[in-house]
C-alpha cells in the first residue's frame, strides 16, 4: 500500500493533542461540571421531578436524591408503562432507538434506551481509541484502508414512528453518516443478514482484494472468521490489518489462538470496554496498562465496592474518592436518561490520575451459591492457566453451581478447547481448585476439608460445542457471547442439559 494516499498523518497530530489532554487534564472536576450538565437537560423530565433536580448543586446533593437502581427497576417505574414511547420520561424529548440485549445472565431480553448524545458519546470514545493507536504506531497507515465491523444484524424494528430497536450495531449502522460507508465493511445489504452461518461465509468471500487495516468484533466470532479464511483463501486475504479491536469478553483465553494470525500481517490488538449504555474505557497504553476510563465524552460515573451491591444504601464513590486495587460495581449516569444506572460489570482502578482500570467481571457473574465469592477474573485466570498446563489452548468455558441433593454442593466447569486434546478432566479440575484457593481466601475456606463446598468437576468439550450451543439458541454471532458464569442453579441445569446436547452434535461432525 506504499503508493496509496495516506491521510493518517494529517490526523495524528490531533490525536497527540487530544490524547495528551485526557492524560494531563482533571477527571474529578470533568466529572463534576458533566453531571452538573446532565442534571440541568433532564430536570424538567417525569425522572428531573420526581428526584428534585431542580434543587441539586453537587454530588453529594445528586447521591442523596437518586438511589441506585439496577435495569428491572427503571424498566418497571418509568420506562415500561411508556414503552416504546417514551417521551420527557427520564431525557428530554422522544428517545429514538432501544438497544436490545440478549439478556444471557438474566435470561431476560432488555431494551436499553439510546439516544443520539449517547451515540456522539460513542463516536467520541472510539475516535479517542483510534488516536491512541496512532499515538503508540508512528507508521501507521490506519486510514488508508476500511474498518471492517463483525457484528450482528443491522436491521432494526419500528416499534413506533421514529422509534426503532435493535442491535447496537444496527443503531450505529442506522447513524451514521454517509460519508463514512466507503471506509467501513461490509456493505449495508450483507449487514442486515441475520442469518450467522450465510453472513459470516458472505463476508469471507467478499474480502477478496479489499484493504482491511481494522477489525473490530467479540474475540469467539474473529476467531471463527479467521479459521474459515484460512481454509478459504491460498493467500490470507488480510495482509494490509494493522489493529484488532476486541472487548466484550476476557482476552487472555484467546491471546494464544490469535498469536499466528495476527503475525501474518504485524497486526496490533487494542482492548476496548463497549456496553450498550455507552462507551466506558479504552486501551491507550500497552496491553495490561489498563483501560483510560472515558471521563469527559458524556458518561458520569459512580463505583460501588461490589460486597455493598446489595445494601439498601451502599457506600457510592466517584473518581473523587476511588482506590487503586478495590473491586467496584459500575453505576453510570448518561444522556439517555439513565441516572445512577448498575451496568452490571466490576472493575478494579490501576490508576486513579488519569483513571485506568481493568475489567474484572460481571455482577450477576459472581459465582456464590456456598459463600465461596468467586468473581469472573479469577474463573479466567485459573481455567485459562489449569488448561495451558494440560499443553491445550482454552476457546470457551462455562461455570455453575450444583446444589447439594445430599453431601456437599460444588461447581461444574465445561470447558472446551480449540482442538481435540487428551487433557485430564479430573487434573483440570484440580489445577483449577488450586489456583482458586490461592486467588480467593473465600473459597479456599470453603474448599478446606471438604466441608464446605465439594472439589469443581471439569467436564471436556469437543471443538464446536459453545458454537452448537449458541446456534440451538439462536444466538449465534454478533454481539451474542458465551456466559462463563451461570450463578443461578436452575439456570445452570437448563443450561447443562443444552450444552450436553450440542456436545453429542459437535462430537458427531469432529
Amino acid at each position: 500500500m506504499s503508493g496509496l494516499f495516506n491521510p493518517t498523518g494529517l490526523v495524528r497530530p490531533l490525536a497527540h493533542r487530544r490524547l495528551g489532554r485526557l492524560w494531563s487534564n482533571d477527571p474529578v472536576a470533568a466529572q463534576a461540571r458533566l453531571l452538573r450538565r446532565l442534571v440541568e437537560r433532564a430536570q424538567d423530565t417525569r425522572f428531573g421531578r420526581d428526584h428534585g433536580f431542580d434543587r441539586v448543586r453537587t454530588i453529594e446533593d445528586f447521591q442523596a436524591a437518586v438511589p441506585v437502581r439496577a435495569y428491572e427497576a427503571f424498566w418497571q417505574d418509568y420506562w415500561q408503562e411508556r414503552f416504546p414511547v417514551l417521551d420527557n420520561v427520564s431525557w428530554p424529548g422522544r428517545v429514538p432507538f432501544f438497544a436490545v440485549t440478549s439478556g444471557t445472565t438474566s435470561g431476560r431480553t432488555k431494551y436499553i434506551p439510546l439516544t443520539r448524545a449517547t451515540l456522539q458519546q460513542n463516536h467520541r470514545t472510539a475516535l479517542d481509541m483510534l488516536g491512541a493507536h496512532l499515538v503508540a504506531t508512528p507508521g501507521s497507515r490506519l486510514f488508508a484502508g476500511r474498518s471492517f465491523f463483525l457484528g450482528g444484524s443491522t436491521a432494526l424494528v419500528e416499534e413506533a414512528p421514529g422509534v426503532w430497536s435493535g442491535d447496537l450495531s444496527g443503531i450505529a449502522a442506522k447513524s451514521a453518516p454517509r460519508w463514512m460507508r466507503p471506509l467501513t465493511y461490509p456493505p449495508p445489504d450483507v449487514a442486515l443478514m441475520d442469518d450467522w452461518d450465510a453472513k459470516l461465509e458472505t463476508l469471507a468471500q467478499g474480502l477478496a482484494g479489499r484493504r482491511i487495516t481494522a477489525l473490530s468484533g467479540v474475540p469467539a466470532w474473529v476467531l471463527v472468521l479467521f479459521d474459515r479464511l484460512d481454509g478459504l483463501y491460498e493467500r490470507w486475504p488480510l495482509p494490509d490489518l494493522e489493529l484488532l479491536i476486541h472487548g466484550g469478553v476476557a482476552w487472555a483465553p484467546y491471546a494464544e489462538r490469535f498469536k499466528g494470525y495476527l503475525g501474518r500481517s504485524g497486526a496490533k490488538t487494542r482492548e476496548v470496554y463497549p456496553a450498550s449504555e455507552g462507551f466506558i474505557a479504552f486501551q491507550d497504553r500497552g496491553p495490561g496498562e489498563g483501560l483510560l476510563l472515558s471521563y469527559d465524552t458524556g458518561l458520569f460515573f459512580e463505583f460501588v465496592p461490589t460486597e455493598e451491591l446489595d445494601l439498601e444504601n451502599p457506600t457510592r464513590h466517584w473518581l473523587a474518592t476511588v482506590e487503586a486495587g478495590v473491586d467496584y460495581a459500575v453505576v453510570l449516569t448518561s444522556p439517555s436518561g439513565l441516572f445512577s444506572y448498575v451496568l452490571g460489570d466490576t472493575v478494579s482502578f490501576l490508576e486513579t490520575r488519569p483513571p485506568r482500570l481493568r475489567i474484572t467481571g460481571r455482577t450477576a457473574y459472581m459465582l456464590s451459591a456456598f459463600g465461596e465469592h468467586l468473581i469472573q477474573s479469577e474463573l479466567d485466570a485459573a481455567v485459562t492457566a489449569a488448561v495451558e498446563a494440560g499443553g491445550a489452548q482454552l476457546t470457551e468455558y462455562v461455570a455453575g453451581p450444583v446444589l447439594p441433593v445430599r453431601g456437599l454442593g460444588h461447581h461444574i466447569i465445561y470447558v472446551e478447547t480449540g482442538s481435540p486434546t487428551t487433557l485430564d478432566a479430573a487434573e483440570v479440575a484440580g489445577r483449577i481448585d488450586q489456583r482458586l484457593s490461592e486467588l480467593n481466601d473465600d473459597y479456599a475456606a470453603h474448599r478446606q476439608g471438604d466441608v464446605g463446598m465439594g472439589a469443581p468437576e471439569v467436564r471436556l468439550l469437543p471443538p464446536g460445542t459453545c458454537t452448537a450451543w449458541l446456534r440451538r439458541e439462536g444466538k449465534l454471532g454478533g454481539q451474542h457471547k458465551v456466559p462463563r458464569v451461570i450463578a443461578d442453579a436452575e439456570r445452570f441445569a437448563e443450561a447443562a442439559a443444552a450444552i450436553d446436547a450440542a456436545s453429542t452434535e459437535a462430537a458427531d461432525h469432529t
